[in-house]
């Protein structure tokens, strides 16, 4: 491999580009699709990348029997023949435990594992268990293999958007999927950043007396996700002020919104609604999908000639067979207005108009203090969208020039050449070059401070205990790029004192990193629930050379994919044993009320796992079977239990 410089002081890869063959690049990686894109040497202005298949990229992944993935186009057909193992708006599930996405799954062909507790989402595929980290690094990596083969060079960094109210561990998880993809993060930043590079806005921009300020409010309504931001830009530093908006709304519901319109418009459709196959809910709702596309596309004409879509006559073609067994039969009479689209859409629109008065009335800024407006991603193609924010608000300027599939990526590309060093006209705040974490079971690392993160910077996380009665907890902080901690560098270790004794889980313990604009990092744990807590005051970078930050970004790089699927393969270890636990305390306390076969059959499966967890050699995949079945067995007489108390608490009392 050859010598990658690094920038000391921002942490990030200095010049790729200098050297012939290497580039960076910007990459929004999206619930519906996803993009790459890069800035032309030749014109300086960003491009993205387009083959074959077109600019865009659909976030979706075929996961074949062989185990092999497809990804985009070729996957997409797949939604229609092969649903259960067909994965979408993955992005919706990224860094989020089953408990947050449960009502996902009517709505999906692919199964999400609900094991009951807050552990995050998998997805179960021919035996396989996937992560949806997993399959957005299919996806990044799809796009990196685009892009390397159009510009016929190698991608040495990108900065991957995410949406503005991301959280820590979906921030994370975006991370540890560029990871797995062989894909150098020089930073991850906010989409309506990204939207406002892209146009240009937070440039240097000279007025009398010095360069003028601007606030602006990106609203950004994509295939799964919606939030508005409103940022305040001077001298190209970016501030987001305030931030509101939806994780689960946007296009995706749209079109389920059309097919309820349908359904409620057809007696045939609502008696067929029970028969109808996962394939064939897909291609009802692929059908709602082209007609909200098509009317936008069409609205003047449709004024004209008064026209509406019909799913069979105009854009839907499918065979006699596959009409039958979905149920379009019944909805081929159907069509949809441009009314009827405002109909359906006025409920999730006026939601997104909400969350633009309340962004506002967060950043305490008024219609008229907003200089510019931003729509970003596709389903803002809805006149409705642009006509409300410029006629029920009076925004003076809402721009809608450039693509709002493809403003993202640009964006993103155009920060990737700041990063790169090869412009100088927007003003990075200083960041931490290494990420800072601490040590989790298994010894793991768990970073709470991403490399290149911008400082000063503060961050809390929760965590709790593992073992009944636990009184004492040790925090002990680490620097470096590597999945284990033993690859890492410590910087400082402290023991959290006193908790009161609980039972296992039962603690709040949260760790909470404050990183000042000097480096200084103060590290301090507490039990939420006592008020015990404790601290400690470290300076990261103290005693390494800058020989050895680079050769620790190095190892971070090369080292990513494997260090990043042995963190998998504890985390389900670390899974395994809490189950093991948990399951022989639940026998244990409640034997009484089980009977033999029940009692046998989950000490059998408690040994099955325990052998697993024994084995060096076991996969995470086994391990986890193990925990599903497991879990699966004990859950019907568990919840029987739990009736049983509720019965026995509630007697003799009135409601």
């Amino acid at each position: 491999m050859g010598k990658i410089k690094i920038n000391l002081v921002s942490g990030s890869i200095e010049e790729p580009q200098a050297e012939k063959g290497n580039v960076v690049v910007g990459i929004d990686l999206g619930t519906t699709n996803s993009l790459v894109a890069w800035v032309n040497p030749g014109t300086g202005a960003p491009e993205v990348l387009v083959d074959e298949w077109g600019g865009l990229v659909p976030s979706v992944v075929g996961l074949l029997e062989g185990g092999d993935a497809v990804v985009g186009q070729k996957a997409t057909g797949g939604l229609v023949t092969a649903p259960e193992r067909t994965i979408f708006s993955v992005k919706r599930l990224l860094g989020r435990s089953y408990q947050d996405v449960s009502k996902v799954q009517e709505l999906i062909g692919y199964r999400i594992i609900d094991d009951n507790t807050e552990q995050l989402v998998r997805i179960l595929v021919d035996g396989r268990y996937y992560t949806p980290i997993e399959l957005s690094a299919i996806i990044l990596k799809e796009l990196k293999d685009k892009a390397e083969r159009i510009l016929h060079a190698n991608i040495t960094g990108a900065v991957i958007t995410v949406p503005a109210y991301f959280n820590d561990s979906q921030r994370m998880a975006t991370r540890d999927a560029a990871k797995i993809a062989g894909l150098p993060v020089l930073r991850i930043i906010n989409e309506p950043t990204a939207a406002s590079l892209a146009y240009g806005i937070g440039f240097q921009e000279e007025v009398e007396g010095g360069f003028a300020a601007k606030k602006v409010l990106v609203y950004d309504l994509g295939g799964g996700t919606f939030d508005v931001s409103v940022l305040t830009i001077e001298d190209g530093v970016f501030e987001v002020l305030s931030t509101h908006g939806d994780t689960v709304l946007g296009g995706d519901d749209l079109d389920r919104a059309i097919v309820a319109h349908w359904t409620n418009q057809s007696e045939a459709l609502q008696q067929l609604q029970s028969q109808i196959s996962a394939a064939g809910m897909q291609s009802i709702r692929l059908a709602a999908e082209f007609a909200k596309k098509w009317v936008c596309t069409h609205r003047q004409e449709i004024f004209k000639k008064q026209l509406y879509w019909n799913p069979v006559a105009r854009i839907f073609e499918v065979k006699e067979a596959e009409v039958t067994d979905s149920g379009l039969l019944a909805i081929a009479e159907l069509g949809l207005s441009y009314e009827d689209l405002v109909t359906v859409a006025s409920p999730i629109i006026e939601k997104t108009m909400k969350s633009v008065k309340s962004a506002l009335k967060d950043a305490e800024l008024s219609v008229a203090d907003i200089d510019d407006v931003v729509l970003v991603g596709g389903s803002t193609r809805f006149p409705e969208i642009g006509r409300m924010l410029k006629e029920e608000f009076g925004f003076k300027h809402v721009n809608q020039e450039l693509n709002p599939d493809e403003v993202v990526a640009l964006g993103a590309a155009v920060e990737a050449e700041v990063l790169a060093g090869n412009r100088q006209d927007v003003l990075l705040l200083d960041v931490t070059p290494l990420s800072l974490g601490i040590e989790t079971a298994g010894g793991l690392m768990d970073v709470l401070v991403p490399r290149n993160t911008k400082i000063p910077f503060k961050v809390a996380r929760e965590y709790t205990t593992s073992v009944d009665g636990q009184v004492n907890m040790r925090i002990a902080v680490f620097q470096g790029e590597r999945e284990l901690v033993a690859e890492n560098r410590k910087l400082a270790e402290f023991i959290l004192r006193n908790i009161p004794a609980m039972p296992a889980g039962f603690p709040k313990i949260q760790v909470a990193f404050l990183l000042d604009a000097n480096g200084m990092l103060k590290v301090k744990a507490k039990e939420l629930r006592s008020g015990v807590e404790q601290d400690i005051e470290i300076k990261p970078q103290y005693g390494l050379t800058d020989a050895q930050v680079e050769q620790m970004l190095m190892d971070g790089f090369t080292h990513a994919k494997e260090d990043v699927e042995m963190r998998m393969v504890q985390e389900a270890i670390n899974e395994g044993r809490q189950m093991v636990y948990t399951a022989e305390r639940f026998v244990e306390k409640n034997g009484a009320m089980l009977n033999e076969e029940e009692i046998e059959g989950t000490k059998q499966r408690i040994e099955n796992l325990r052998c697993l967890l024994d084995e060096s050699s076991s996969s995470k995949d086994a391990i986890l079977d193990a925990v599903t079945q497991l879990n699966d067995y004990t859950k019907p007489f568990a919840e029987r239990l739990m009736d049983v108390a509720i019965a026995a608490a509630l007697k003799g009392k009135q409601i």
